[in-house]
């Protein structure tokens, strides 16, 4: 969990692409958030953005916002391609990864959709998952983990840090 808007979003994406240019095998997705100028959001900035998700390690960006005009206040997720990308994530685990990385645990992970299910066969396989969580979804997410999950803070080199002891020097030194 991050507390600034976009933070965890960054801290992630910033990371796979540190650790795949190291040589470690990501699968999953990290988000990517562009600004739509001139549009103000509800925290006083330029927003809403629009939210898209890259496939790890190589595939496809999928837009998984809708833009649902200037006076809309509901979800803007498109369903649809959130379960393509969970679709690709799925595929690309059965290929075989050293850590998968899950953008969020969200709304739809906390009702039994979404990633839920990969992030289960992922750790069925021992293959150890970081994601990021908001705090609206922490019980489900708690629930879900049974108490397996090590809270990280959201600091690169701290993360970076978990990363490496649960791969066991899968990626090259620094």
């Amino acid at each position: 969990m991050a507390p600034t808007r976009g933070d965890l979003d960054r801290i992630l994406s910033k990371l796979a692409a540190d650790l795949m240019a190291r040589g470690l095998r990501c699968c999953g997705t990290v988000q990517i958030n562009r600004s739509r100028l001139g549009v103000k959001d509800t925290y006083g900035g330029v927003g809403p953005c629009d939210m898209d998700v890259r496939v790890l390690p190589d595939g496809p960006v999928l837009r998984i916002s809708q833009n649902l005009g200037p006076s809309a206040r509901g979800c803007r997720l498109d369903l649809g391609a959130l379960e393509t990308a969970v679709g690709l994530v799925a595929a690309d685990l059965n290929k075989g990864a050293d850590l998968m990385i899950i953008n969020k645990f969200g709304k739809h992970e906390a009702q039994g959709r979404g990633f839920r299910d990969v992030i289960a066969q992922s750790l069925a396989l021992d293959i150890p998952v970081l994601l990021g969580l908001r705090p609206i979804n922490r019980d489900a997410f708690e629930t879900f983990a049974a108490g397996t999950a090590i809270e990280l803070p959201p600091d690169p080199a701290a993360v970076r840090a978990w990363v490496d002891r649960v791969t066991a020097a899968k990626v090259e030194p620094l």
